[in-house]
């Protein structure tokens, strides 16, 4: 059976579903009323239970063998297989859930067996992550914040040469909806020499990029930035919570500590690297005078394809929102071209030195802000440190997060001629 350009489902649901339709088929973890954590594809509105699939032999090959490893509570053992046992599965699920497949009847005979309604299904985080990176590729939000310590430097010289990043806490990374515990820790007000140890005050979210990684390299061989493609499993939404007042305090001379290890929040399914193909860009070009990044860096196939044209969204919905039945609101709209360092220049400068990267490490993209009001990825900048607070549809005000405050995170792919392709949502609501 051919596929056409556009093909749609006999799981009708997904037909012009805003985030799941046929071309998706992002990969997750979740569970069912009982049974256990397990992999699965999501589609429409229903998960396809790969376990179930495979009782129901409905996989050949090397799709078979993909199937088996992500049909597991953890997807790592089918991140570590690599995109050509990645692809023979997604060609076989395209194949199965196609309106004209011929297995149509007989799936549709399995039901619930095979589709869960993920309304009645929990999710989990996708993989065992040993390891989290945050970088700081978002060149307008690094400039934002640059300008409110550093107005007549807001970048440092090293900006532009090195994708800086810092060592993340894995132990904290939370799945979307998991509630997020205000923060404690030492803080100082100007003019005080003595810090205050307490509840974070200024609270905020930043707007990321997760990215999974797929099979690792050995210690000491790094990824050369022409194959680092090769070695990305697939992207998530991601929210760096972070508490700035703590973060004031540590950060100097080492960078984040506590302000940020407390929670990492991610959308859970893994929107993979081939449903993002049509979506490749040309990286945006350096302004004039910005070096051309040293050898090691720099590829002309990932120059031409390395960005992802991925609109990114910020929404706040408030406790009294919620009582007054409005609308979560929106604070940012942005997008991943505004990364100034691809996510292949991120692999290959975290294994240069011979650093081993292995299958469900996750990177952060570091916030995303655009250039303009409107774009900004986190209220630190929205406000200017706090001057200016936000103005709320509720008749509230906001400088940063209080209780009951609830951050939705959102990404969307458009493209003339293309179906769209979202990522899911990113939740987590304030407790304290």
């Amino acid at each position: 059976m051919s596929i056409s350009r556009h093909p749609r489902s006999w799981v009708t649901c997904a037909n012009d579903h805003p985030d799941f339709p046929l071309q998706n088929l992002p990969f997750g973890v979740f569970s069912r009323p009982g049974f256990g954590k397990r992999g699965g594809v999501a589609i429409g509105d229903f998960i396809l239970d790969l376990q179930a699939a495979l009782e129901a032999s409905l996989f050949n090959g090397v799709a078979r063998l993909a199937a088996e490893a992500a049909s597991r509570s953890q997807l790592n053992d089918f991140f570590a297989l690599g995109a050509s046992a990645r692809q023979a599965l997604r060609y076989e699920l395209l194949h199965l859930l196609d309106e004209n497949s011929p297995q149509r009847e007989r799936l549709q005979a399995l039901g619930t067996t095979l589709l869960c309604p993920m309304s009645e299904c929990q999710m989990h985080l996708p993989a065992q992550v040993g390891d989290y990176t945050d970088f700081y590729v978002g060149i307008h939000h690094a400039t934002n914040v640059g300008k409110l310590f550093r107005p007549d430097q807001p970048l440092l010289p090293n900006y532009k040469y090195v994708p800086i990043a810092y060592h993340g806490r894995a132990s904290t990374l939370c799945v979307s909806g998991t509630p997020v515990k205000r923060p404690c820790g030492q803080t100082i007000t100007p003019g005080v020499e003595v810090p205050a140890f307490g509840p974070s005050k200024r609270l905020d979210y930043e707007l990321e990029v997760g990215v999974w990684m797929g099979q690792g390299n050995e210690t000491g061989e790094p990824i050369p930035i022409a194959e680092a493609s090769e070695h990305i499993a697939g992207f998530c939404l991601l929210n760096d919570w972070s508490a700035r007042d703590l973060q004031a305090w540590e950060y100097q001379p080492l960078g984040p500590f506590l302000s940020k290890s407390f929670a990492t929040s991610l959308s859970p399914w893994v929107v993979t690297a081939e449903a993002l193909a049509p979506f490749r860009r040309a990286q945006p070009a350096r302004p004039d005078g910005d070096p051309k990044p040293l050898d090691y860096l720099f590829d002309e196939q990932d120059q031409q394809r390395g960005a992802l044209d991925v609109e990114l969204e910020v929404l706040l919905l408030t406790a009294q929102m919620k009582e007054q039945g409005l609308a979560p609101q929106r604070l940012a709209l942005s997008n991943m071209l505004n990364m100034y360092w691809t996510v292949a220049q991120m692999v290959t400068h975290h294994s240069v030195n011979g650093c081993k990267l292995q299958p469900g490490d996750l990177f952060g993209t570091g916030t995303l802000s655009g250039p303009q009001t409107g774009q900004f990825g986190s209220l630190l900048e929205m406000t200017e440190g706090g001057k200016h607070p936000v103005e709320l549809s509720s008749g509230e005000t906001r400088t940063f997060l209080q209780a009951g405050d609830e951050v939705i995170l959102t990404a969307r792919c458009r493209k003339d001629g293309e179906v769209s392709i979202g990522f899911g949502e990113c939740r987590g609501v304030v407790v304290g």
